[in-house]
């Protein structure tokens, strides 16, 4: 069994009927990740080792902590060894420094944000910093139902790491006629989304010309990151919650479910999604 990157290998017993069968398989390594700006730590995530410098700008411009790249002046990547009851997990730091208005804003609204893979709000302070209002105006994109289609079906082609532990989530960046641009995968959906949008950025994709699509439900927070990043339109594979179309309608946001199996379930902005193609 070759290595794949992001996998540990593990040995398993497969139960079928009153047989017992020893095999080897791969499990997807998640890791505490801490993101720490100028010295202060911010955030730790649960995520997967991979693309951590695209991981560290899509989250700090999702967020909203940075506002472009150049907010962000230097990125470093610092492993230590963490052991707790005979377990050493390897525990990856993320050094970023930015500039000092945006380390000031954030200063002013700080909060500990721990584990976010699951509910994507653990740590939140306030009720009024659970649900924040999306500032960005969105491009006003178009795009056919074909085109959403090709590309969840390109984005399944890409996941290397699902397909080898059946335990990852991904991001794909595509143009409007739905091809592929760019995929991440990570453990967790929000994690994988921000490493796609902070690899688009550092490739310098317009995001006027693109659209989102993810291997998970639509939350409230998948929309909003979608938003800050200021593309137009998220297309998932599963529901979207009420909150989310919501917030897609506020932001004037394309919100599309249940892209599988060629079906589209359009939640918000079904006007600019055309059914012709």
């Amino acid at each position: 069994m070759p290595p794949i990157e992001g996998t540990r290998r593990a040995t398993a017993w497969r139960l079928e009927g009153e047989r017992r069968l020893p095999g080897e398989e791969r499990l997807a390594e998640e890791r505490p990740v801490a993101l720490v700006y100028n010295g202060i730590s911010h955030a730790v995530m649960l995520a997967s080792p991979l693309d951590l410098e695209d991981f560290a700008l899509g989250f700090s411009l999702s967020e909203g902590i940075i506002n472009s790249a150049d907010d962000l002046l230097d990125f470093e990547e610092q492993g230590e060894e963490q052991v707790e009851d005979g377990v050493a997990p390897v525990g990856i730091t993320l050094q970023l420094r930015v500039t000092l208005r945006c380390f000031m804003r954030l200063k002013e609204r700080r909060r500990t944000l721990a584990g976010r893979t699951g509910c994507g709000l653990c740590g939140t302070e306030s009720l009024a910093e659970a649900v924040r209002p999306v500032r960005r105006a969105v491009p006003a994109v178009r795009v056919e139902a074909t085109a959403l289609q090709r590309a969840m079906d390109a984005l399944d082609a890409a996941q290397r790491l699902q397909r080898a532990t059946g335990a990852t989530h991904a991001a794909g960046w595509f143009d409007l006629d739905g091809r592929l641009c760019l995929a991440r995968e990570d453990v967790g959906r929000h994690n994988a989304l921000d490493k796609v949008i902070g690899a688009a950025v550092r490739a310098g994709r317009d995001p006027a010309q693109a659209f989102v699509a993810v291997t998970s439900r639509a939350s409230y927070e998948m929309v909003y990151k979608t938003a800050q990043a200021g593309v137009g339109l998220l297309a998932a594979i599963s529901a979207p919650t009420a909150l989310a179309v919501q917030t897609a309608e506020a932001a004037g946001l394309v919100l599309a479910g249940f892209v599988r199996q060629g079906r589209v379930t359009v939640y918000a902005g079904a006007e600019r999604v055309s059914s012709a193609g």
